[in-house]
């Protein structure tokens, strides 16, 4: 019996049936492999603060309004960190084969109808360890956040949050060419950050992280500040610690208010840009020559060719059955853990 991952109510995370799916012609049967669970974005949902379970987005005029919202609960398969293998054709698929491995975004369901061309663009390359294709999302939102960063070669980039998508954007700063100061309170996150090739890391605890990070860099500050933490004090120090008219990149998915956030002291004083860094769009001047595909595409092909180290970031992979607890463990102990998968085991009929 299929099934999917729904957030019944607030931190209420169950398994259910899901609906028996069969391709159309032009479509393909796709049956789930991992799914990676986002510690940001998607922990908002379950925990009921995502803005869209509080407000109605506004497409046209591009505003949160009050009033209805644009989800409520429960909320079915939320989730964008899939790969699944393909095990049903319809008759008129078109360069795809069963047991083709393909990456995309269909949420936490053990299965998924896509169109043939559509998993004929996401075929993940023989020999790649198949876990490679759950990032393809969050490797396209740090690799969005580097592009909006700008690095230089030789410029210094602190990098606010070492979870996933942090830990991708610091490896991605340095492929661009930057010297990576990486910034966390949990040491475990500290070290993988080093292993994983960061020039330096600064523990938060230990106060003065702007000062320390001017020393390092004689005086100036770092050239850009990177903010994946969803964090206003990570964000203020992260204002802090760049060099004057430079930006701080926020990529972070911040809630509520601004508590900790003092805009009328460094931000004002020493002209510093922020820019918000979201997977919906790219910066204008690259528009002509980026979008989400590539953006996903690139993030993938450079992880098959290792050149993007995304496997040691997945600390934990438990059965579709425990999906509850592994909620549960990232929200209540984020300490013990970076990317959770969950995994599928269960046959699919066509």
């Amino acid at each position: 019996m299929p099934s999917l991952v729904r957030f019944s109510s607030p931190r209420v995370a169950e398994v259910v049936p899901d609906i028996e799916r069969t391709p159309q012609p032009d479509e393909v049967l796709i049956r789930t492999l991992y799914s990676g669970i986002s510690a940001g974005t998607e922990l908002t949902a379950y925990r009921g603060s995502n803005p869209y379970l509080n407000k109605r987005w506004n497409d046209d005029s591009r505003l949160f309004v009050e009033g209805d919202t644009s989800i409520s609960y429960p909320v079915d398969g939320w989730g964008y960190e899939e790969v699944g293998e393909v095990v049903s054709l319809g008759a008129a698929a078109d360069g795809v084969n069963v047991g083709d491995v393909v990456w995309g975004t269909w949420g936490h369901r053990s299965q998924t109808v896509k169109k043939a061309d559509w998993a004929a663009q996401r075929i993940l390359a023989a020999g790649v360890d198949p876990r490679v294709g759950i990032f393809s999302q969050i490797g396209g939102i740090a690799l969005n956040l580097v592009l909006d960063a700008d690095v230089h070669i030789g410029e210094t980039v602190a990098v606010f949050g070492l979870g996933v998508p942090g830990q991708l954007a610091a490896q991605l700063a340095r492929l661009n060419g930057g010297r990576v100061i990486a910034v966390d309170g949990l040491p475990a996150r500290r070290q993988l950050a080093l292993d994983l090739g960061a020039d330096g890391v600064l523990d938060p605890a230990d106060g003065g992280i702007a000062e320390r990070i001017r020393d390092l860099t004689e005086g100036r500050g770092a050239d850009v500040c990177l903010e994946v933490s969803g964090s206003y004090h990570a964000l203020h120090e992260a204002v802090r610690s760049v060099a004057y008219s430079s930006r701080v990149c926020v990529a972070g998915f911040m809630q509520g208010e601004g508590a900790g956030l003092r805009l009328g002291e460094e931000f004002h004083h020493n002209r510093v840009s922020l820019i918000g860094s979201q997977i919906s769009g790219v910066a204008p001047a690259l528009q002509h020559r980026w979008n989400y595909d590539r953006l996903a595409r690139t993030a993938i092909q450079l992880a098959s060719d290792k050149r993007l180290n995304v496997t040691d970031l997945i600390t934990h992979t438990v059965p579709i059955a425990q999906a509850a607890e592994a909620f549960q463990m990232l929200d209540e102990r984020p300490q013990d853990a970076l990317q959770v998968v969950l995994s599928f085991d269960q046959e699919v009929t066509a």
